[in-house]
């Protein structure tokens, strides 16, 4: 395309969130490949589930709900997580005629003419009235900088990196973080590496009991609340907390899940401690989480001092055309879900210049 293909909205990104918001778009009357376009630069269905580990089964998955309009059933819980969601996504994308373009990478969305956002790829340039962008996080795996880390002589690793226990046979293993993956990673490498120790910057917090709507949505508004503030958002993890079931419980008993407090500097055979005390290590597994993938929005100028962007529901409020899901409050499932719809009914009132919801 030489000149910029003209639609009402484009959509980035095509996993839990994307998805949603294009099944919002087609519901009410939007028709794919004419009024809107779903940009995807992943190879396939499946957003950044298609590239979870192996080992990580649909079974030992946690809180995964349904794409609005078709729920996922008789999933085997001994399957992939990663095969499990790649063909529910892939059904869903073809039961609704989303017609999901990929693989396509955004490179940049700055302002066009007539008030349009022009969304620029290698395959040509989108100009669009209103952009949702669903890009999520997996793209930006985060590495925390620590002294002497260059100098490990053994193998360093992220989550995102992560393919299952095996490769890990006889090594010595210090799992960084706090999160779920992290407490995953330990479970499943304990039986097969020589030693495992897990460290983390703060003390984890194991959740009691159920976590019911109400707690949810506290946690979410702790979250959200950050966001208004425009600053970078936690992850919703980190107010939960980590639910105590059995395999929690069973690595506490066995000292598994025995956590020490962040090393101080990486020396090369292992880690050390201010104190002086150390541990030998031939595998550092950074389970640090990741950050929004949000670096083609930068031309935009819509982050704040405090380094986030300051959102209204899933509304930039320094561009009203600019929706994020899948960032801050709705990066679970079942928010991705919500802002998917709440997205849509937003952008339906700025396109007919109705006043916007506060």
């Amino acid at each position: 395309m030489n000149a910029a293909h003209e639609v009402e909205v484009v959509v980035i990104g095509a996993g839990q969130a994307g998805l949603s918001a294009a099944y919002h778009l087609w519901r009410t009357g939007f028709e794919p490949d004419r009024d809107f376009v779903v940009l995807d630069h992943s190879p396939g269905p499946g957003g950044a589930w298609q590239f979870r580990w192996p080992s990580l089964t649909f079974g030992k998955v946690h809180g995964m709900h349904a794409l609005p309009g078709m729920e996922l059933t008789d999933a085997d819980p001994a399957r992939p997580s990663s095969e499990v969601v790649r063909e529910y996504f892939d059904r869903y994308e073809r039961a609704c005629g989303l017609r999901v373009r990929r693989p396509v990478d955004v490179r940049a969305v700055r302002e066009g003419t007539g008030g349009r956002l022009l969304v620029e790829t290698p395959d040509g340039t989108w100009a669009a009235r209103a952009l949702i962008n669903a890009t999520g996080t997996w793209d930006r795996p985060f590495w925390p900088r620590y002294p002497g880390q260059e100098s490990f002589r053994g193998r360093q690793l992220h989550t995102a990196q992560y393919t299952g226990p095996e490769e890990f046979a006889g090594r010595r293993v210090v799992v960084v973080g706090g999160g779920a993956s992290g407490t995953q990673h330990l479970l499943e490498l304990a039986p097969y590496a020589a030693a495992t120790t897990w460290v983390t910057r703060r003390p984890p917090v194991f959740r009691e009991g159920p976590f019911d709507e109400g707690a949810g949505r506290a946690a979410v508004a702790l979250v959200e609340e950050r966001v208004r503030q425009g600053l970078p958002p936690r992850s919703v993890v980190s107010v939960t907390g980590l639910p105590l079931n059995d395999a929690i419980r069973q690595g506490l008993a066995d000292g598994v899940l025995d956590r020490q407090p962040m090393f101080d500097r990486v020396v090369p055979d292992g880690v050390e401690w201010r104190d002086g005390r150390k541990v030998a290590a031939d595998v550092i597994l950074w389970a640090t989480g990741f950050r929004a993938a949000l670096d083609h929005l930068a031309p935009l100028g819509l982050r704040e001092p405090g380094g986030g962007i300051r959102l209204e529901g899933t509304r930039a409020v320094a561009d009203p055309r600019v929706h994020l899901l899948g960032y801050g409050p709705s990066a679970s499932t079942i928010g991705a879900n919500r802002a998917g719809r709440a997205a849509v009914r937003d952008i339906r009132r700025l396109l007919a210049g109705e006043p916007l919801a506060a």
